[in-house]
Parts: structure tokens; C-alpha cells; sequence
């Protein structure tokens, strides 16, 4: 039987190795001192895009299906306010489905470079169609086209039958505008946890963990 490598656990000399760095993106433990999580979140983010290679709004979004099993996939967050974090998809596919069934999900956020990661849990609301409208518009106009073409998470025949349909689509709106198809919305997480995670020596991490409890949010340190 073939077997994957799996790295061994790091000894003591990796460990310190690695201490200067853990300490250069999580040595400040002012880092935790904050009464609500949203600020933090967007100070994190702001670091993320400082040093992450791509795509540091990349996300897990987690969520059931009608038989209670969960599914995880990446997805991008487009936005992040007071009311929680918002991405968007068709909802059509097996997560619009699942969140039309069951408008719940946790969301996970792992930045390698800063050693850090924050997981978030939550309701999930659709967005207004005048929300949509506006972020489908900004999108390249090819992004726009696919979302007309591809009919999300469906049986696909080859990559043919795929190129003809964003043919015909290109065809029907040439000259045209783009407009939002009906199945291509956004949905919005409102988180009642967040927590956070910050990478120490010898796996001692740091966590941070807000509850929502009405309109305020209960901290705590957590134990690694």
C-alpha cells in the first residue's frame, strides 16, 4: 500500500527555527485586546492582504445538507460590515440549495504567512437583489457571461459542451450589456462567534473567542 509522506511533527530545533517568525506576526499581545471582533478582523484581513501570495479574502464556507451532512468549499468574501460577511454564488449550486434549506454556515479563514486563522459561525440571509445588481457589475465581463453559462454544480458532458455555451451567451448579449441572472445572488453570514487563532511555540497557541449575546459580544481566552 502507498502512503503519502506526512511530515513529522516539528522537534525542538524546528521549533526554534521557527520562533522568530511565530513572534514577528503574532508577538504583540495587544494583538487580543479588543472589546468586539469585527475591528479585529478587518485589522487581520488588512494584514493578510500585506503578505498573503493571493486571494487572502479566500475562505471555507461549511455548510449541511438536507440528510445533516456538511459540505466545505473556497469561496471569496466580498465584503464585511456591522452586519456580517457577505460572498456571492449561484444559488442554484449545491451551497445555494443547502443554504436555502438550511441558512446556516461556519466560515474559516487560514492566512499561512501570518500563522493565523480565524473561524466564524453564524445565520446566513440572502442579499437585496440591489446589493447583487451593484457587486455582479463590477465583475469582468467574461465572470458576467459564465454566470449565464455554467449551470453550477450540474452534470457537465466535457469542456465542450461548457465552451459552447458561453458561445451562445457571448452571441445573445453582443453588444450588450450583461445583466444579473435571477440564480446569481449573494448571501450574508451573521455571525453570533468568531474566533481567532494566532500560532505559538510547541503548539501553545493563542485563541480568542466573541459570542454575540444580544447587541453586544462576550470575550474569552480560550486554552490551546
Amino acid at each position: 500500500m502507498t502512503h503519502a509522506a506526512i511530515p513529522p511533527s516539528p522537534d525542538r530545533e524546528e521549533y526554534a527555527r521557527d520562533y522568530a517568525a511565530a513572534l514577528a506576526a503574532n508577538g504583540d499581545e495587544g494583538i487580543f485586546d479588543r472589546a468586539e471582533p469585527i475591528g479585529l478582523f478587518v485589522e487581520w484581513l488588512a494584514d493578510a492582504r500585506a503578505h498573503e501570495i493571493n486571494d487572502a479574502n479566500a475562505m471555507a464556507l461549511s455548510t449541511v445538507d438536507a440528510d445533516g451532512s456538511p459540505d466545505s468549499r473556497m469561496v471569496l468574501l466580498k465584503d464585511i460590515d456591522a452586519r456580517g460577511l457577505t460572498f456571492y454564488s449561484n444559488a442554484e449550486s449545491a451551497k445555494g440549495l443547502q443554504l436555502a434549506q438550511r441558512p446556516v454556515a461556519a466560515l474559516l479563514f487560514h492566512w499561512k504567512s501570518l500563522r493565523r486563522q480565524v473561524r466564524v459561525r453564524g445565520m446566513v440571509e440572502p442579499v437585496s437583489a440591489a446589493e447583487a445588481d451593484a457587486y455582479f457589475a463590477t465583475r469582468a465581463r467574461e465572470s458576467r457571461i459564465g454566470a449565464w453559462a455554467s449551470d453550477q454544480s450540474r452534470p457537465l458532458a466535457d469542456r465542450a459542451a461548457l465552451a459552447a455555451a458561453i458561445a451562445r451567451e457571448e452571441a445573445r448579449f453582443d453588444g450588450a450589456d450583461v445583466p444579473r441572472p435571477d440564480r446569481w445572488t449573494g448571501w450574508r453570514v451573521i455571525p453570533d462567534r468568531i474566533e481567532f487563532w494566532r500560532d505559538r511555540p510547541f503548539r501553545l497557541h493563542d485563541r480568542l473567542a466573541f459570542v454575540r449575546r444580544g447587541e453586544e459580544w462576550e470575550r474569552t481566552r480560550l486554552q490551546p
